[in-house]
């Protein structure tokens, strides 16, 4: 199985990116991503149908957020961090600090 179709870097899109971490969750992915590592598609902690996650991560790599690798029958789901970093420097880290800031605010209350 190919790997999956994604942006080259020129093609990111700030919108896109933008819209896609507007999800909640679609940006617990990304937390989660950034937080262990590489992961395959069935092991994220979301509470949605397998097919949801699976429009959540379409969504994540088209707008050029994660890249997924195919190895056999499992796919694999990693942050294209460094594309990222030098379209949109500290972007990135800022959605994700303020998510951290959000779910602890939460948790407190």
């Amino acid at each position: 199985m190919p790997n999956l179709d994604e942006p080259s870097p020129q093609a990111i899109d700030l919108a896109a990116v933008l819209h896609a971490l507007s999800d909640p969750t679609r940006l617990a992915v990304v937390r989660q991503i950034q937080s262990s590592g590489e992961r395959l598609c069935g092991a994220f902690e979301v509470d949605v149908a397998k097919s949801t996650l699976s429009q959540h991560l379409r969504v994540l790599r088209e707008a050029g957020i994660t890249r997924t690798r195919c190895r056999g029958n499992q796919r694999w789901v990693s942050l294209r961090r460094d594309d990222l970093d030098l379209l949109f420097p500290g972007l990135l880290d800022v959605v994700l600090s303020a998510a951290d800031r959000r779910t602890r605010t939460d948790v407190a209350v």
